[in-house]
């Protein structure tokens, strides 16, 4: 039987400096991207994935995040002693959503490293991790995507999505084989290796791991077997890739859009595309950019 998936681990215990100096006082997780901080995107798809209960793995001067999660009892009472109760519902629904636990990772050490600082919340159970720092606009949720591939396979998944060969070497990339997958032959794969950052002309292929998995809880273990590289850091992918010698590991090409609101280009773009989505914004907004100069 296929254990459920409960859990999803955010790592955000990083520093943020390609948003210096607007992240040496707040957490990068906290950029507001409209009128919501980037780390309420994705807790929002673990949500409507049917994942309930979040573990936030956090670090120095990260405090505003457990706020942000928490009642605000002081800003609750000043909104509801003046009758402002679209403001109140929308403050209250941010403390309502989730079952969250955090968790401390003294030094940024790699993702590998975060994700192993939520073993023992996590515990023997399957789980999902999510990194903020990829906004995606998804008909049906990406996590709900790749649960559905682990609920049918009951083995690891990451997300994949295509990348120009210019931009390969920014990422983790998968030599990979097509599975066929509810009639589909293009968007399911079984991996057969995985390369960090390759030179262009050493890429496997176009298709890139992006900050969405489903991991089973032998991926601790293989964390653990992991010697640290560049920097004492341990990766992620590394782990993956000895997990892949014992385990299958799956990736899916999602359906949707994803941004890397992690670079300054790719933040800003989330920001005009997702409020030209927006139903009390878009025209208006709409508007706007077609009377600039451009």
């Amino acid at each position: 039987m296929i254990t459920k998936v409960r859990k999803a681990v955010f790592p955000a215990a990083g520093l943020g400096t390609r948003f210096l100096p607007a992240t040496k006082a707040q957490p990068k997780e906290m950029l507001p991207l409209v009128d919501k901080p980037l780390i309420q995107y994705g807790v929002e798809e673990a949500l409507h994935s049917g994942v309930p209960n979040v573990i936030i793995v956090t670090g120095r001067g990260k405090t505003a995040i457990e706020d942000h999660f928490d009642v605000s009892f002081e800003l609750e009472q000043m909104l509801e002693s003046r009758h402002k109760s679209d403001l109140l519902k929308i403050v209250r629904s941010v403390s309502d959503m989730l079952n969250v636990a955090y968790v401390r990772q003294k030094e940024a050490l790699g993702l590998g490293h975060a994700v192993l600082r939520a073993r023992e919340l996590v515990a023997h159970e399957p789980f999902a991790v999510i990194l903020s720092d990829d906004v995606i606009h998804a008909e049906v949720p990406a996590v709900r995507q790749l649960l559905d591939v682990y609920d049918f396979y009951g083995a690891s998944v990451v997300a994949l999505m295509e990348v120009p060969k210019e931009a390969i070497s920014a990422y983790g990339v998968v030599d990979a084989e097509p599975v066929s997958h509810n009639g589909e032959k293009d968007r399911l794969f079984r991996i057969r290796n995985m390369v960090e950052k390759p030179r262009p002309e050493d890429a496997p292929s176009n298709l890139a791991i992006i900050g969405r998995y489903i991991l089973t809880p032998e991926i601790f273990d293989s964390i653990d077997a992991v010697e640290p590289g560049a920097g004492g850091e341990i990766q992620l992918t590394d782990a993956l890739k000895h997990l892949l010698r014992s385990r299958p590991i799956y990736g899916y090409k999602f359906e949707g859009t994803r941004y890397d609101a992690g670079d300054k280009l790719g933040f800003l773009r989330a920001t005009v595309e997702f409020a030209l989505r927006r139903s009390d914004l878009g025209a208006e907004f709409r508007e706007y950019l077609k009377s600039l100069a451009l």
